[in-house]
């Protein structure tokens, strides 16, 4: 099991130099990674900031921890500009992002604001293309696709990424809808979330999840499930029980992650600053 923090960019987080110092603060502390929420607006008045943008100070102020979004919803952002981004942060990084993917959806009305595609089936089909467009930059060869999205025309991405053989892709679902789940196992991992952003999934519809992937993923390659709740940091056989049952359900991943409305910046840094549930 690994640990990671994960921390909107919006309200109180919105300053890209305090998302930096947290991001350095929680390598200290010896979690694994620090990971961002991609939103471009909230529902009510309130600064955010570009998650990419401030990702690139987090590279900066960091040397070991993985980065990334969780997670980024491809109708959101033309692809090949989604390309240059994650592999110039790879290049910063020296090799540590990785790119967590959905559909999105309208909490935080994101996606009737700005006319978006408000069915899921085109947002899944743009992601779906988002994502094969992503591979073909990627790989630095000439690439052209013709899709119904997005058509590319003898395209050559230069650098690629400096992890080999390309950035890792973590891809977002509402368990137990399995479409989502059917797309990540040709990637690297899966997010899975209930449904309800104050809900975690239970260690038993964990371990069903896992069952499917199992059941449908053709590859033996390492695949991480993340798991995301949240724990004291003061209690910690408490909490080691907590995350061995995620652990023990299939787990690879434990995402301590915190909702902006119910715990104020110095309430979470303190708990970066405690370490990870499972040390």
């Amino acid at each position: 099991m690994k640990y990671a923090f994960d921390i909107p960019q919006f309200g109180a987080y919105a300053h890209p130099r305090l998302l930096a110092q947290l991001a350095h603060e929680a390598e200290d502390a010896g979690w694994d990674g620090f990971f961002l929420w991609d939103h471009i607006q909230v529902g009510w008045p309130d600064a955010v900031s570009d998650p990419w943008i401030a990702m690139a100070a987090m590279a900066m102020a960091t040397t070991r921890i993985l980065l990334g979004p969780i997670v980024t919803p491809l109708y959101r952002r033309h692809p090949w500009k989604l390309a240059r981004e994650t592999v110039t942060l790879d290049h910063l990084s020296g090799g540590r992002v990785v790119l967590g993917v959905g559909l999105g959806d309208d909490i935080f009305g994101e996606i009737r604001t700005f006319d978006g595609p408000m069915d899921p089936r085109m947002r899944a089909e743009m992601l779906d293309e988002g994502l094969a467009v992503l591979l073909g930059l990627w790989s630095a060869e000439k690439f052209s696709f013709e899709g119904k999205h997005y058509v590319i025309r003898d395209a050559q991405f230069l650098p690629a990424p400096v992890q080999k053989p390309r950035i890792p892709i973590w891809v977002a679902g509402r368990w137990p809808r399995k479409p989502p789940f059917r797309r990540a196992v040709r990637f690297d991992g899966t997010f899975p979330i209930s449904g309800d952003i104050e809900t975690p999934l239970t260690p038993s519809q964990v371990r069903d999840l896992v069952t499917f992937i199992k059941s449908v993923r053709t590859s033996d390659a390492p695949f991480d499930v993340i798991q995301s709740g949240s724990t004291t940091g003061e209690h910690p056989a408490q909490d080691r029980v907590i995350v061995a049952s995620y652990e023990e359900a299939g787990a690879t991943w434990w995402f301590e992650s915190r909702v902006p409305w119910q715990s104020s910046v110095e309430e979470v840094r303190d708990r970066i600053r405690m370490g990870p549930p499972g040390l």
